[in-house]
């Protein structure tokens, strides 16, 4: 890239903001929120929304929250026009939400926009025109003035169709390309647009300041947006609207500082659809928000919906990695990141306090309709504490910690082999075979104690051994010493028992017990077996038994 850096690139230029504030302020509330996706986003896609799509996204907007929605672009294409008017004629338009809707400044489209319009309470008529130094000079070769008046047309021509409009109107007005105009233009003309519109408490206007193209670091958009607040006339009417794109893949950042340093609305789509990189992601931002204890005023406790339909509708699929939403953001492969996480959500049961507190996990998984299920999930890289989690929390079993390396070491060795993840199931099925479902040499068949005394138990156990029956008495300090006795009077292998765990598993009515039991060898080896039983002395002899047989089934 040598040569081609070399005199081709120029550095964008700073601002000269003295005394800035927005690095020392912090975001306290939701901005007014707008989603752009029925118009610029739809205007992005391979194929525009049909009808149908639209109305389907736009149904979706209004359950999420959204309380301004700019429909499309009605002057443009016929779909658009009747969109808006389905809208209308279906009275499918909450009280509480404005409809938004884009223009340029030529009268034959202002007047087609106000026909489309009729019978909308509450409409904001976005008007723009471009107004960059490479837009002037390349593409309509016009000066600042010749540039302003344009703008000024199209203010006076909304101002004429609004007076035979039976609703209520608020002018938007965008710079466009904002971030390639001259600050100091574009304070000029929008305060000329602003004065001619008559602003005034009663009368509103919306200054939207597009990062069009995102050209600079977030620091200085920032930077333009709070000069832009402290030249704007009538700031306390005026309404600073953010509409980033990701050009650069700052465009999360940008609006977020762009909102510490005065604006007050947001212009963004549902996971970044829009022209080239894309428009802001709006889920992004107001999960961002949620993160630091904010309402964000819209609803994403079920994204599998949000990403269902949007799908759908503008036919692109959702990267796995994207922020909140993607298909593994909620998941750990690595097997320290699974330990932190299970120790993360154990430990966020039991705390005193709500705030959540989960190692790599900034957000419940459940505030946006994931499961836990989403979180571990097994391949070759991961480790015990992931397959403990999921044997817990999707099958009732709590395997004791000394025994989270060596089951840990058999899925090991299973997706080595297959060189794939492991759905949960498979982790269950292996976890079954290993422990519950193994031929059994010695089996046990019957036990029971027959004497106490002091602190000394004598029991009978029956267990087959090589076809055969065989009846033994064992004493020992509580059933499970005296079965390991009395078993090793016809079984001649020494173990000792190291160590002994149980739970209950399932509900009060059909709950039964799970005991684990760990013995070593001779040899220092070390073997865990695990048993059910609805009795749990039974359980408990019977996980010995699946010890056993685990460490001398060579």
């Amino acid at each position: 890239m040598k040569n081609v850096v070399n005199g081709k690139y120029k550095p964008y230029p700073q601002v000269k903001l003295a005394n800035r504030k927005w690095p020392s302020n912090i975001i306290e509330k939701a901005p007014i929120w707008c989603s752009v996706d029925l118009r610029d986003g739809n205007q992005a896609l391979v194929t525009p929304m049909s009808l149908d799509q639209k109305l389907e996204l736009y149904k979706l907007l209004l359950h999420l929250g959204f309380k301004s929605i700019e429909v499309g672009f009605p002057s443009a294409s016929k779909v658009e026009f009747d969109f808006l008017r389905k809208l209308v004629e279906d009275k499918l338009i909450p009280d509480d939400v404005q409809i938004q809707v884009l223009v340029q400044a030529r009268e034959h489209l202002i007047a087609k926009t106000f026909e489309a319009l009729d019978g909308v309470k509450n409409a904001v008529v976005h008007l723009y025109n471009s107004t960059s130094t490479a837009q002037r000079k390349i593409v309509f070769k016009k000066s600042q003035d010749e540039i302003i008046e344009l703008a000024l047309e199209g203010v006076e021509l909304v101002k004429k169709y609004e007076k035979d409009f039976a609703g209520k109107v608020t002018l938007e007005y965008s710079p466009e390309s904002f971030t390639g105009t001259e600050l100091e233009f574009a304070s000029k003309i929008c305060n000329v647009v602003t004065k001619a519109w008559g602003i005034s408490k009663d009368r509103p206007v919306i200054i939207n300041l597009p990062a069009t193209v995102e050209m600079a670091t977030p620091n200085v958009y920032a930077d333009q947006i709070e000069w832009m607040g402290n030249h704007l006339d009538n700031r306390e009417h005026v309404l600073i609207s953010t509409h980033t794109h990701n050009d650069r893949g700052t465009s999360v950042a940008a609006t977020e500082l762009a909102l510490l340093a005065g604006a007050d609305r947001v212009e963004g789509t549902l996971l970044s659809n829009g022209e080239r990189t894309g428009n802001v992601d709006i889920i992004t931002l107001a999960l961002n928000m949620t993160t630091q204890g904010i309402d964000s005023k819209l609803d994403f406790s079920n994204v599998n919906e949000v990403l269902d339909i949007v799908e759908r509708c503008t036919a692109i699929d959702t990267h796995v990695r994207h922020p909140y939403v993607g298909e593994l953001v909620y998941t750990a492969f690595s097997g320290s990141h699974q330990d932190a996480i299970n120790k993360g959500m154990h430990a966020q049961k039991d705390k005193e306090d709500h705030f959540w507190e989960v190692p790599y996990l900034p957000i419940d998984p459940a505030d946006v309709g994931r499961t836990y299920e989403d979180i571990i999930r097994i391949n070759s890289q991961s480790g015990k504490g992931g397959l403990a989690y999921i044997l817990e929390e999707k099958y009732g079993y709590v395997l004791p910690k000394a025994m989270h390396p060596e089951f840990g070491k058999i899925v090991q060795g299973v997706t080595d082999k297959l060189g794939r993840e492991l759905e949960s199931d498979e982790i269950f099925k292996i976890f079954k075979e290993s422990y519950f479902d193994l031929e059994m040499n010695p089996a046990f068949e019957t036990f029971k104690v027959t004497n106490m005394e002091d602190d000394k138990v004598t029991s009978l156990l029956t267990y087959t051994l090589n076809g055969k029956t065989i009846q033994s008495k064992g004493k020992g300090n509580g059933p499970i010493n005296s079965a390991r006795i009395a078993l090793l009077d016809g079984f001649n292998k020494e173990f000792k028992i190291l160590s002994y765990s149980e739970h209950s598993c399932g509900d009060k009515s059909s709950a039964k017990a799970i005991a684990y039991i760990q013995i070593e060898l001779n040899n220092g080896n070390t073997f865990f077996g695990v048993a059910s039983d609805t009795d749990i002395t039974k359980a408990s002899i019977k996980a010995m038994f699946s010890a056993i047989n685990r460490a001398f089934k060579n």
